[in-house]
């Protein structure tokens, strides 16, 4: 009837396209933290170097949630949907990085 598929769900390229946004992100989030280093080393302060420290294990967070979902799109055809604890632990990274980086600059 009227090219409506009855047949199982097709995710088409969604995972690749996922995978490739979850890279671009670990890639922004890398640059925002090598920023933060310059910019505490040029600062030379001891508030500074906190903050950056702080900044540098938020991306490390970030990027260990993005390796696993990375590998759970890669691994699986059909891979699970991301546990609410995982895409919380990566917007209070990214957000909590925001703040660095705002608290660097000014």
């Amino acid at each position: 009837m009227g090219g409506v598929s009855t047949g199982g769900r097709d995710p088409g390229l969604q995972p690749e396209r996922t995978r490739l946004a979850w890279r671009r992100t670990t890639l922004s989030s890398t640059v925002a933290a090598v920023l933060a280093v310059k910019t505490a080393l040029h600062a030379g302060t001891s508030a500074g170097f906190v903050v950056c420290a702080l900044c540098c294990a938020l991306w490390l967070g970030f990027l260990w949630v993005a390796h696993h979902r990375i590998r759970a799109l890669t691994t699986s055809p059909r891979p699970a949907a991301l546990a609410p604890r995982h895409a919380t632990a990566a917007v209070l990274c990214a957000v909590a990085m925001a703040v660095c980086a705002a608290v660097l600059v000014v």
